[in-house]
């Protein structure tokens, strides 16, 4: 069955490239930006491909210099591959955003304290830690059981699943938390003091902006190559 997203479509052009000989082992492949004007997609799609194909052993990553093609047997296409990080936080920027502005109209005391709560944790947690992590998820589930709104509730704990089960997804944040991006309390914080002055502009843009940070850093943690810490949390 062909790929139903664009960058799996790509990788699966690659790997038969790489099977029927196309591209021979050793040879580099065009570099990212090359490839996303060739094939009129962003670079966070041709990002997803590469990662897709390392995943499955074809391709590898050489610092400083470019994703180059591996001996490897046929791929074996993988439909738990389907989501990529930046798909999921794209999905993310829009429910979020508007679960904050919805929030942000609708919670009680009890909520703000309980968001307050996650908060401190992760503010007291080293942020490379689990427990900073999950305080971040808890955080975000907040906001959603916030809005009173079972259905947005159950779609925003949908997306954190897969954030959590997408092999891809999980390469991918793996690889950023390798290279020091972490949870920023202090963006959580500007969240949480929008919501909880009933502000649902400040707490979508809030939101929004700090997804939006979360793709910047992805992008600068997934480079090919890239090996050392670089980016705090």
């Amino acid at each position: 069955m062909s790929p139903s997203k664009r960058y799996q479509q790509i990788a699966a052009d690659i790997a038969r490239g790489i099977t029927d000989g196309g591209y021979v082992p050793g040879t580099r492949l065009p570099g990212e930006r090359d490839l996303a004007e060739r094939l009129d997609v962003s670079r966070t799609t041709v990002r997803e491909a590469m990662i897709a194909l390392e995943i499955q052993g074809l391709v590898e990553a050489r610092q400083g210099s470019g994703i180059y093609v591996r001996h490897a047997p046929p791929p074996v296409v993988d439909r738990e591959l389907d989501v990529g990080a930046f798909e999921l936080i794209e999905a993310r920027r829009l429910f979020e955003g508007e679960a904050a502005a919805l929030a942000a109209t609708r919670i009680g005391p009890e909520a703000i304290g309980g968001l307050m709560t996650a908060l401190a944790s992760m503010e007291r947690h080293d942020p490379a830690t689990a427990e900073a992590m999950a305080a971040d998820r808890d955080f975000h589930l907040r906001i959603a059981e916030a809005t009173g709104n079972g259905v947005v509730r159950a779609a925003i704990e949908r997306l954190w699943r897969v954030r959590e089960r997408s092999p891809l997804c999980i390469h991918m944040f793996a690889q950023a938390h390798r290279q020091g991006v972490h949870p920023r309390a202090d963006e959580h914080r500007r969240i949480a003091q929008a919501i909880a002055t009933t502000d649902p502009v400040a707490a979508r843009t809030a939101m929004h902006d700090h997804l939006d940070r979360v793709r910047e850093d992805l992008l600068a943690a997934t480079e090919p190559g890239r090996t050392a810490p670089a980016l705090s949390g």
